[in-house]
């Protein structure tokens, strides 16, 4: 089934200035939401999705508020939400395999809306920007194409996407918006920052450092954060990047080594230590089984210890 926007099916589109030159509301939505105020989101209700994860709940969440994502350059930010159950998806795609990561942002809504009878998905697109190798206009283009593929008919609520989230710095392109939250209760959408990349942040980088594919990472009916079991096999040498400078990192370790947040060569560093002091992933699953993380009273994220 086509996309729609404003109740209209979307007309066909070669690029994505194709679509905004098409659709100049779409372009008026962009502005919007690029203006509003960005959020440092409080972790204590916060269930943070990194690249290659993909989170989903209902409005009966009560471990969970907010779902939300940052440090997203060419990578594009997607909020799937259904408004007759208040199901909502974010993930953070980077174009590794994205037709089947949209299948599974669509499964996870489905599922959580499985019999609710009113209401529509509505869709949100966030990321990209007007980078030199036209990464982002080829990940926007094959996201909305592969929402088109759906079955169900999607609206396009927000499309904040390459050339409308790009800026000019110094003659440098960059991203406008690099993080979004969603409020899972009331299904609001906006710019946000994330001091707190909890829990087990170094694992779950590791495991998308090694080509770890995209997977869920909520069990958003027992409240309970899903990690691993990772697959990597010890490679001493990743040991060489510690001792590069941070320009060699950027250009070689980044799809945009000039419009990366500032902590991202060091997030590199920290994820590549860890994957030194855990040579092999098995040993960080003892009989194959994930580790599983609850929320405490006090907001925080604790390992449930399995026997």
């Amino acid at each position: 089934m086509p996309l729609f926007f404003q109740n209209r099916e979307l007309d066909c589109f070669r690029s994505t200035a194709e679509l905004f030159d098409k659709y100049p509301h779409l372009q008026e939505n962009a502005k919007a939401f690029r203006s509003k105020p960005r959020v440092d989101v409080d972790p204590k209700h916060l269930l943070y999705v990194q690249q290659r994860e993909f989170a989903a709940t209902t409005p009966a969440d009560n471990c969970v508020s907010i779902l939300g994502s940052d440090d997203a350059t060419t990578c594009h930010l997607v909020v799937l939400r259904h408004t007759g159950s208040g199901a909502v998806c974010l993930s953070h795609l980077d174009g590794s395999s994205t037709r089947t990561e949209v299948q599974l942002i669509m499964k996870a809504v489905t599922s959580l809306s499985d019999g609710c009878n009113e209401g529509r998905f509505e869709l949100h697109l966030v990321g990209g920007f007007d980078d030199d190798d036209k990464r982002s206009h080829k990940l926007s283009l094959n996201i909305l194409a592969a929402f088109q593929k759906q079955k169900d008919h999607i609206h396009l609520e927000t499309c904040c996407i390459t050339e409308m989230n790009n800026v000019v710095d110094k003659g440098i392109h960059k991203p406008i918006v690099y993080g979004i939250g969603v409020n899972v209760k009331t299904g609001e959408v906006f710019p946000a920052s994330f001091p707190h990349k909890g829990p087990a942040e170094m694992l779950r980088s590791a495991r998308t450092f090694t080509g770890g594919e995209m997977t869920d990472i909520y069990d958003s009916r027992h409240g309970l954060v899903r990690v691993g079991p990772c697959q990597w096999s010890p490679d001493l040498e990743i040991a060489f990047w510690l001792s590069q400078s941070d320009a060699t990192i950027l250009k070689y370790l980044s799809t945009s080594p000039f419009a990366e947040p500032p902590h991202f060569v060091q997030h590199i560093k920290s994820t590549i230590q860890f994957l030194l002091s855990h040579p092999n992933s098995d040993s960080l699953f003892p009989g194959g089984q994930p580790h599983l993380y609850h929320r405490m009273e006090s907001g925080s994220w604790e390992r449930l210890v399995q026997s």
